[in-house]
């Protein structure tokens, strides 16, 4: 649950280049409906927790929109700049990716004193409640991602990244399908390692949170959300240098064979994405 509201936070900035969403400008300014409305399907709050939680996070939205956003608005302008001059490299995807990564973590450390407090206040029949929720959660992704035979894994992981890029870029080439079918069938049995890594996680959140009275409780959700990765499986931790080395690799290809239509259409998206953000009224109160 808190990973997913840590998530939201950021997919609807960073996270969006990559994601596909067409209305960043109408997410975002709706972030205090959707977070809540998503995480009531892990916690039944109560009136008192309800209005506390709202209160509580349009103080982060503001604090998100005023002192996180014009760096977002930067780092386009480094995405767009590596498009515009054909310089889609490994390296230069590298360095995106540690900007992105700060700014998770920026936000991890921003509401962890937070949701030290929501879960604080929790009683022993939402703990479970919570707990009851991820676990159907986990068996919905287990089946969704590990039950199906591997082929069907990597042909349904190749499908779905195809769809991701053809809303940035549009159709792709042979050329870029068969490099995007290369990549899916290289990471092989990846959802293995994701799934298991997820479980993990979640029954050490579950344990934290049935001792969340004990002293020690801010430090263990302090590693769970902005520490988390000195909690990764072994098998985790070396997929994922894995992963994220063949997902550069795949974008490096793909831009390569880009044509002139796909990189202007790409250049066209992180012009929406950008105007989105400057439009926001939060963005414009800060940056007057």
């Amino acid at each position: 649950m808190l990973r997913r509201l840590k998530f939201l936070m950021v997919l609807l900035t960073l996270s969006l280049v990559l994601a596909g969403c067409n209305r960043v400008g109408l997410a975002y300014r709706n972030l205090d409906v959707i977070i809540p409305w998503t995480l009531n399907d892990y916690l039944d709050m109560n009136a008192g927790q309800k209005s506390w939680f709202n209160d509580t996070l349009k103080e982060h939205l503001a604090w998100h929109c005023t002192t996180q956003l014009p760096g977002y608005l930067d780092w386009l302008d480094r995405l767009q700049q590596m498009v515009d001059s054909n310089q889609v490299t490994d390296a230069a995807l590298q360095t995106r990716t540690v900007e992105a990564k700060q700014a998770i973590a920026e936000i991890a450390r921003e509401i962890t004193p937070s949701a030290v407090q929501l879960l604080q206040g929790l009683d022993d029949q939402q703990v479970k409640d919570m707990s009851d929720a991820l676990a159907k959660d986990l068996r919905k992704r287990q089946d969704e991602y590990l039950k199906p035979p591997l082929a069907q894994q990597i042909k349904e992981r190749a499908e779905r990244m195809s769809k991701r890029l053809d809303a940035w870029i549009g159709p792709l080439s042979p050329g870029q399908q068969n490099r995007v079918t290369a990549w899916s069938a290289e990471l092989g049995a990846q959802n293995q390692a994701w799934i298991g890594n997820r479980a993990h996680w979640q029954a050490q959140f579950i344990e934290a949170l049935q001792q969340r009275h004990n002293a020690d409780f801010p430090q263990k959700i302090q590693q769970l959300l902005v520490d988390r990765e000195s909690l990764w499986t072994p098998q985790y931790r070396a997929a994922y240098a894995q992963t994220e080395a063949a997902a550069r690799g795949l974008l490096v290809d793909v831009m390569a064979q880009s044509s002139p239509a796909q990189r202007l259409k790409l250049t066209q998206k992180i012009d929406k994405v950008r105007s989105d953000f400057q439009a926001l009224k939060c963005l414009k109160s800060a940056q007057s």
